[in-house]
């Protein structure tokens, strides 16, 4: 029986949601890579429906930092097991500290990801260079954990693997937009990690009668400790800081970018979608795309980050070209659209520059001494790894469709600008960033 049979429900800013047969009970999954933004987002959907999952399964170095398991209620605490692991270590390895801790598994759910640093002669900020070891490290984290769980004898009715945009060469130059699940792989382009994770879990699935989902979701929004990955959080980081010295905001990219009506993914939306995707038989051996359906722009996005800050006001992109450098994409054959011009973005000035400088990182500290301890975080302390992702994410790319989670009955929604504010104000409880001056943000309607 589908979710198509019961009413749409909303849960705080997120609205539209399916509601599942509440004969569906007692179900335990496996969450990997629960520390980072979509693992620990996922793990929270699940612990919202105590009757329908029991129990979730955390596999991980690390257990969850207590300040982000402070996110959640004392009774989702209670069902959660954090069993340690390395997917780097030997598979025997690993399924004996699933069977020490006891594991079962209804579903997977696997987020784990390394990302190595880059070769010596490039540059940090370069955050996906190091295309070769990408694949190596994140193949073998994915292999090692599925052969893990066929020695254990574990039997999932299903495996979620999360991948991203990058599943469409995005970060290479020139797509077709939108992009559709059923667009060809770019393989032949650059080596990515994601073709050998497919590939995986599809022999896997055959080899034991397992169906499988793949979610592909845009640039991600969610508060966690690690925000490294966080293409968003930078901008929170600058907006406390100008705020902090009296001084606007200033957009570091072109008009073309200014107004770009970007797509995001709320990395708890994405959860939400991701539990009904496992749960839907018309949805298993699928492939989704996942984002917000809430087109923001830089405008909109700065205009309220000043106003959540407190900064004096916005200043948008530059007339004067002279004032712009460029960074030229591929030619279009080596792209994944394999024909037309380079992709050119323009930027005034980077992110991670302006972290490097000695005023900018003396005034964080001094809003961390006024702070009574309540921001313990400090960014500056490696400005390529904390804020390369700012730079990276104001680079326009297409959009991606979401007509085949349409087309199979998904109508979950959440406002973007509404889902960022209330990111920053996790973070702030994370020690992240400052408390923000207003409560609410506009709701873009």
């Amino acid at each position: 029986m589908g979710s198509e049979r019961y009413p749409l429900h909303n849960v705080g800013i997120y609205r539209n949601l399916p509601q599942f047969d509440p004969h569906i009970k007692g179900l335990k999954a496996i969450v990997t890579g629960a520390n980072g933004i979509s693992g620990f987002h996922t793990m929270r959907v699940l612990l919202e429906s105590p009757e329908r999952w029991t129990k979730v399964y955390a596999l991980s170095r690390k257990p969850p930092p207590p300040a982000m398991l402070a996110l959640l209620t004392e009774g989702q605490r209670s069902r959660i097991q954090h069993v340690a692991v390395d997917f780097l270590s030997e598979p025997s390895d690993i399924a004996q500290a699933m069977q020490n801790a006891g594991v079962e598994a209804d579903y997977v759910f696997f987020y784990s990801y390394l990302q190595p640093k880059p070769p010596p002669d490039m540059p940090k900020s370069h955050a996906w260079s190091n295309a070769d070891e990408l694949v190596k490290i994140n193949k073998a984290l994915f292999k090692n954990f599925l052969q893990a769980v066929e020695q254990q004898q574990l039997k999932p009715k299903r495996v979620l693997l999360q991948t991203g945009a990058k599943n469409y060469g995005v970060h290479l130059g020139r797509t077709r937009t939108p992009s559709n699940e059923s667009d060809q792989e770019p393989r032949h382009l650059e080596p990515n990690f994601y073709y050998p994770q497919y590939d995986l879990l599809y022999d896997y699935c055959k080899r034991n009668n397992v169906a499988w989902n793949i979610v592909c979701p845009a640039w991600i929004i969610g508060a966690v400790t690690t925000a490294q990955i966080n293409g968003l959080h930078p901008f929170a980081v600058y907006a406390a800081v100008q705020a902090h010295r009296g001084e606007k905001l200033k957009f570091p990219a072109d008009w073309r970018s200014w107004q770009h009506e970007a797509l995001h993914a709320t990395a708890r939306l994405t959860g939400y979608l991701s539990e009904w995707a496992i749960l839907e038989d018309r949805c298993k051996n699928e492939k989704f795309n996942a984002q917000d359906t809430s087109p923001l722009s830089w405008d909109r996005l700065f205009e309220e980050l000043a106003r959540w800050y407190g900064a004096p006001g916005v200043i948008p992109p530059s007339d004067d070209e002279s004032q712009y450098h460029s960074l030229t994409g591929k030619p279009g054959r080596e792209t994944p659209m394999g024909y037309g011009p380079p992709t050119v973005h323009r930027f005034s000035w980077s992110l991670v520059k302006w972290a490097k400088d000695a005023e900018n990182k003396q005034a964080w500290e001094q809003m961390m001494a006024k702070s009574n301890g309540q921001l313990t975080a400090n960014p500056f302390e490696d400005a390529e790894e904390n804020f390369q992702m700012g730079d990276a994410i104001l680079s326009p790319i297409g959009s991606m469709n979401m007509n085949k989670a349409r087309r199979l009955g998904w109508t979950g929604y959440v406002d973007t600008l509404e889902s960022i504010h209330e990111m920053y104000r996790e973070n702030s409880r994370l020690g992240l960033v400052p408390e923000m001056m207003v409560s609410e943000p506009k709701p873009m309607v």
